[in-house]
């Protein structure tokens, strides 16, 4: 049960997330797509990602079935654990405001869509995918067990080895030497250090 600080942490921080997402997805425009590129393997990886967001943790939290996956940390990595994912729900919030109607669940372009390359977007090109692994440092940070710890690190990897080429492809596809000019000036998930 919901027997230390961070845990409580984290609910407060996945409400806080799930909110954000929630008014976005919304508002979100299911028609007019010129370009869709979902298939089975997205829609699976999308799946096991939200065991390891969603499942996991509600399975740690709300049962002792995981408790012998339990571990410790020292205090203060429950504190940077509540920095990063304040940062994350930060950066979340940010991706969606400078995206506005740009944003799609799935890999799809709809007609109107246009290239945003202000805001966060000026230094990342995929912000909500850098949130995400925020989320899943903070997640591991702020629960101590290596199953629900863990489980949004490890299910998400595979989604972004998957999806960022194929997003970036379509992008490329669309916004073609805008896009390319894009990619050189920006990071893919973290900011540029140099160049």
């Amino acid at each position: 049960m919901l027997d230390g600080i961070f845990e409580v942490i984290y609910v407060i921080g996945f409400v806080t997330g799930s909110v954000v997402r929630k008014l976005y997805v919304r508002g979100y425009d299911r028609t007019k797509f010129t370009d869709d590129r979902k298939n089975w393997l997205d829609k699976l990886l999308l799946v096991v990602v939200s065991l390891g967001f969603i499942a996991a943790p509600l399975v740690y939290l709300l049962t002792g079935w995981l408790d012998f996956a339990d571990y410790e940390l020292p205090m203060w990595a429950g504190w940077v654990g509540t920095v990063v994912f304040a940062g994350a729900l930060l950066l979340l919030w940010r991706s969606h405001v400078d995206l506005g109607r740009n944003w799609s669940p799935m890999m799809e372009i709809r007609e109107e869509h246009s290239l945003v390359t202000k805001g966060v977007y000026k230094y990342i090109r995929h912000p909500m995918y850098s949130a995400h692994f925020l989320w899943a440092i903070a997640q591991v940070l702020l629960l101590h067990n290596w199953i629900a710890g863990s489980a949004f690190l490890i299910t998400s990897v595979p989604l972004y080895l998957f999806r960022i080429p194929v997003e970036e492809r379509m992008m490329l596809d669309r916004f073609g030497e805008e896009y390319k000019l894009y990619i050189n000036r920006s990071g893919r998930m973290f900011p540029r250090l140099w160049g």
